[in-house]
């Protein structure tokens, strides 16, 4: 059995992790800890909840106490970056109970919180600075710190970084840090991006990766209840929870205004809730997370602010209220329970609006997940497009039977009325066409709408542009009639396009 003792880590460490009760390093800090201590460039890939913090910030630190400096006053030595400031305080905690009886000192930057503080404290000198990257640069551009002798940079969650759209702010702090740097980054994911990020970042990078791509803790037991709407969710959920209420329950909401009213009215009927959200408050949020960890409430209702970032062991149940948009984010979600070897169950509620969104994750999961109550349409195919016709919570049939269909023009759409993936209804050979999945009766062609916004090419000739992108070409498609760049007509900000019968048409 391999122990921490055997990946070459030095007495301070050993006995640090010896007072916190750690005895043998999960797969990925077995795996990492050694390459990391070797000043390699790392990609880390594991699911949440395997102990990532530990795999890239113990070799960290016995690096920094080997080199026995202290940093110069508004500087550092390590830089580590995380999407949500739940997760930067979740890696900030683990840090000090690894740095305690050390030098070694520990600072988190935050959105949130106040500004002047965190450069007061930043004022000093900083060992290790665990930063969202929004503040991290209010906090450079006051000229409260400065990254020129970090010599270490780790990307924690990169992929949900990218998700929140940082991708500039990782570019401008990135330079910020010196090129002779160790750079490492985790991930419970790997999408294209975070190889482009990579390739952009690390040099010469190995790669350790103890779970593929998009799996769940072993221990998640996975359900879906299809139902009709929400008034349904809510009522199975009120149960579920009457059912188990020892349990301590993570429900994630897709939006801050259906997470606080979904979290109000499981207050007023009887439950113990709190809720966190980006409206809420730093201190209201770490308020209600302390009392979520300490058994004060047994609810908490989220939204993915809390997908990563909540190291709370005793979760019991994952409620999916609503699907997430990004088939990612669910994995990230049920995360939160099953950690550190317990067992958990994850059930996700499916309206019809959401069959596409179920779709997706279980093709990125390579799993079908068991239906708990309800029936999916008889159409929707599992992973590797095999039917989910007839099959139930146990896997046997059901029946098969069809789910009411959609009313008449109607098709798969989201929550903001959008056909899902720009799919168009199947054609017929008589020309009509058929809503897939959700109803047998024919709908007559419609013309394409012209998208908002595109200007259509000149003489009636086809757009060959994609949808929704200007049609220009180096100035060539400009409005030559009104002289402005943009077509103004009179200083206005009035553009024009043409319908498919040839008439012009303006926009406000």
């Amino acid at each position: 059995m391999t122990t921490f003792h055997d990946l070459g880590l030095s007495k301070n460490v050993l006995d640090a992790l010896a007072a916190l009760g750690f005895d043998k390093p999960t797969p990925i800090q077995e795996k990492a800890i050694p390459l990391v201590l070797a000043g390699n460039d790392l990609i880390g890939l594991a699911q949440t909840g395997t102990g990532k913090t530990a795999a890239f910030g113990l070799p960290m630190i016995e690096r920094l106490l080997a080199e026995g400096r202290r940093p110069d006053p508004r500087n550092i030595r390590a830089l580590i970056l995380a999407p949500t400031r739940e997760l930067v305080n979740q890696i900030a905690d683990n840090l000090r109970d690894f740095v305690k009886k050390t030098p070694l000192r520990v600072v988190t930057v935050v959105g949130g919180a106040s500004i002047n503080k965190q450069s007061e404290m930043l004022s000093r000198g900083t060992d290790i600075l665990v930063a969202t990257p929004g503040r991290l640069l209010d906090l450079v551009a006051r000229k409260s710190v400065t990254l020129t002798q970090g010599r270490y940079l780790v990307l924690d969650e990169a992929d949900q970084m990218l998700d929140l759209g940082f991708i500039h702010d990782l570019r401008k702090i990135s330079k910020l840090v010196p090129k002779n740097r160790q750079t490492l980054l985790f991930s419970a994911t790997m999408p294209k991006l975070i190889a482009e990020l990579a390739g952009e970042y690390l040099t010469n990078p190995l790669k350790v990766e103890v779970t593929p791509p998009g799996k769940a803790a072993d221990k998640v037991e996975q359900y879906v209840h299809f139902v009709p709407g929400k008034d349904h969710k809510t009522q199975i959920l009120k149960q579920t929870l009457t059912d188990n209420p020892d349990g301590l329950s993570l429900i994630f909401s897709r939006t801050k205004h259906g997470a606080e009213k979904l979290m109000k009215h499981l207050d007023h009927v009887g439950f113990k809730a709190a809720s966190i959200h980006g409206n809420k408050s730093q201190g209201q949020r770490e308020r209600a997370l302390k009392a979520f960890r300490d058994g004060e409430i047994r609810v908490l209702v989220a939204t993915d602010v809390a997908a990563r970032g909540i190291d709370i062991p005793g979760v019991t149940h994952v409620y999916n209220y609503d699907l997430p948009e990004v088939p990612d984010a669910y994995v990230h979600r049920i995360g939160r329970t099953a950690r550190n070897g317990r067992d958990g169950i994850a059930i996700a509620f499916c309206a019809p609006d959401d069959i596409r969104l179920l779709r997706d994750i279980e093709k990125l999961m390579g799993i079908s997940i068991a239906v708990a109550s309800g029936e999916a349409p008889v159409d929707l195919p599992g992973p590797g497009g095999k039917s989910r016709k007839g099959r139930n919570g146990g896997g046997q049939r059901n029946g098969g039977q069809q789910r009411q269909p959609r009313p008449q023009g109607q098709g798969a759409r989201g929550a903001n009325g959008q056909q899902r993936n720009g799919e168009r209804p199947a054609p017929r050979a008589d020309g009509q066409i058929v809503d897939r999945g959700f109803t047998d009766r024919p709908q007559k062609r419609q013309e394409p709408r012209q998208e908002r916004g595109e200007l259509a090419a000149h003489d009636g000739a086809p757009n060959r542009h994609a949808p929704g992108r200007p049609a220009q070409k180096q100035g060539d498609h400009r409005n030559r009639n009104h002289g402005g760049r943009n077509g103004a007509n009179n200083g206005g900000n009035r553009s024009q396009s043409r319908r498919p019968n040839g008439q012009r048409r303006e926009h406000a």
